[in-house]
C-alpha cells in the first residue's frame, strides 16, 4: 500500500503452527505488524506435512520472520524473554500447559511486560472438553458442521479449514479489540479463541432455526431451502452449473429471458414461498428445461440478466479467474517446494486478505520465511554481539538460514 500499513510499528512473538495459530499472525502481519515465528532449530512441523497440509506453511506464514532457538535450552528462552520485554502480542497455539513449562505462560509474561496482549488459540474455551485433543475435523463432528455439510446419514467435513481460519480471524480480532483497550488503560491482556466455539458460531444460524420453528435443520443437501431456485444444474454436455433466483423479481427476469410464460403465470409460483413449497416439482421441471443450453449460454444469459449463477470451479482453477487478476487479488510469491527452503523454488500467486483499504489491497512484503532465515537480524537488533551470536550458535541454541557471516565492516 502507499500508505503506512496500520499495524506498522507493532511487534508479534509467535509460537504457533498448523493453520489456527498462523492464521492470527499471517493477518497481523499482512496489517503491517512484525512477527517473529518462533521455531525449533528443525523448524515448525508443518513444513513437513503432504497432501492436504503441504499448502499450509506457505499460505500462512507469509509476512513473517523465522528465528530459530532451541527454547527448552535456558539460553535460548532467555532470548524469547529478551524479545518478549518490548512486545506488543503474544501468540501461541500449542497444548494447554506447554507455554507454561517453558515459563511462557500468561502470568509470567504478563509480569515481565504489563502491556503484552497474550492470545491463545485452543480446542475448546475453559470448560469440561479443554482436555481434549481438538482437530478442525474433531469440532466439525461434534459441532454440528459435519452433519449439516453431508447427506443424511454421511456427515462430511467441510472442504477447508474452516474453524482452523475463523479462529485465527477471531484470535486477531481479539488482539486488535485489545490494542483498543490498551491505549485507554495501558495494560495488556489475555485473549482466548477456540475451534469448538467457532464452529458452534457457524452453525448458530441452524440453532436459531430450530428456535424459531421448532423443527431440527436438514443437511445442506437436504435442506428445505429458503429459496424457490437455487441448485446445481446438470446441463449439455453433462456440464454443471448453479442457477438462482431469490426474490419475486428475479424469478421474472427469469421468466421473460427464458420465455418460461407458463410458469410465470402458474398461480403455484407466485411468490418465493410459493416456489418453496413445491420446490422438488419445480427445480425437476426447471432441471429438464434447462438440459439443451450449455452453461456457457446460460452463463451469459444470467450474466445479462443480472440473475445469479456462479460455475462449478475447482480451486487451482482460481489461479487463472479473470476477476481475481484485473483486481490484484492474487499476489506473486516465490515458495520453496518442500517448505523448508532447501530444495527448488516454485514462482506462484497467493490469495490476499479478502478487504481493501483506501481502495488497496494488503500485499506481500515477504514469503514464508526460510527456517531461522531472520535470526541473525533479530538478534543483532535485540542487542547480540555478532561473537555472541556465534557462541550461541556453536552451543545449538541458535539455527540460521543462512549461515552467519562476519558483521559487516
Amino acid at each position: 500500500m502507499s500508505a503506512p500499513l496500520p499495524l506498522e510499528g507493532l511487534r508479534v512473538i509467535e509460537f504457533t503452527h498448523m493453520v489456527m495459530g498462523p492464521t492470527c499472525g499471517m493477518i497481523l502481519g499482512d496489517l503491517g505488524a512484525e512477527v517473529i515465528k518462533v521455531e525449533p532449530l528443525a523448524g515448525d512441523n508443518t513444513r513437513k506435512l503432504l497432501g492436504s497440509g503441504a499448502g499450509f506453511f506457505p499460505m500462512f506464514n507469509r509476512n513473517k520472520k523465522s528465528i530459530a532457538i532451541d527454547v527448552k535450552n535456558p539460553r535460548g528462552r532467555e532470548i524469547v524473554l529478551k524479545l518478549l520485554t518490548d512486545a506488543d502480542v503474544f501468540s501461541e497455539n500449542f497444548k494447554s500447559g506447554t507455554m507454561d513449562k517453558l515459563g511462557f505462560g500468561y502470568d509470567a509474561l504478563s509480569k515481565l511486560n504489563s502491556k503484552l496482549i497474550y492470545v491463545s488459540h485452543k480446542g475448546f474455551l475453559p470448560g469440561p472438553y479443554d482436555h481434549r485433543t481438538a482437530l478442525d475435523e474433531v469440532v466439525q463432528m461434534m459441532g454440528g458442521l459435519a452433519y449439516m455439510t453431508g447427506p443424511e446419514g454421511q456427515p462430511l467435513r467441510a472442504g477447508s479449514s474452516v474453524n482452523d481460519i475463523m479462529g485465527g480471524m477471531f484470535g486477531a480480532i481479539g488482539v486488535l479489540a485489545s490494542l483498543q483497550q490498551r491505549a485507554r488503560t495501558g495494560q495488556g491482556q489475555q485473549v482466548a479463541s477456540a475451534l469448538f466455539e467457532n464452529n458452534v458460531f457457524l452453525v448458530a444460524q441452524h440453532m436459531l432455526q430450530y428456535a424459531v420453528t421448532g423443527k431440527p435443520a436438514n443437511p445442506m443437501p437436504n435442506r428445505i431451502s429458503a429459496w424457490g431456485v437455487y441448485d446445481v444444474f446438470t446441463v449439455k454436455d453433462g456440464e454443471q452449473i448453479f442457477l438462482a433466483a431469490v426474490s419475486d423479481t428475479q424469478w421474472a427476469i427469469l421468466c421473460e429471458e427464458f420465455g418460461f410464460d407458463d410458469l410465470k403465470s402458474d398461480p403455484r409460483l407466485g411468490s418465493n414461498n410459493d416456489r418453496v413449497r413445491v420446490r422438488p416439482w419445480l427445480t425437476a421441471e426447471l432441471r429438464k428445461r434447462f438440459a439443451d443450453f450449455s452453461a456457457a449460454e446460460l452463463s451469459q444469459r444470467f450474466e445479462k440478466t443480472a440473475l445469479p449463477y456462479a460455475p462449478i470451479t475447482r480451486p487451482h482453477d482460481l489461479f487463472d479467474d479473470p476477476h481475481l487478476l484485473a483486481t490484484g487479488g492474487l499476489a506473486p510469491m516465490t515458495v520453496a517446494a518442500d517448505n523448508t527452503g532447501a530444495g527448488r523454488e516454485i514462482d506462484t500467486r497467493v490469495a490476499l486478505l479478502p478487504i481493501a483499504l483506501k481502495g488497496e489491497r494488503l500485499r506481500v512484503r515477504k514469503a514464508s520465511p526460510k527456517i531461522g532465515a531472520d535470526t541473525i537480524e533479530i538478534l543483532h537488533a535485540a542487542g547480540y554481539t555478532q561473537q555472541e551470536i556465534e557462541e550461541l550458535h556453536q552451543a545449538g541454541v541458535i539455527g540460521t538460514q543462512p549461515e552467519i557471516e562476519p558483521e559487516a565492516s
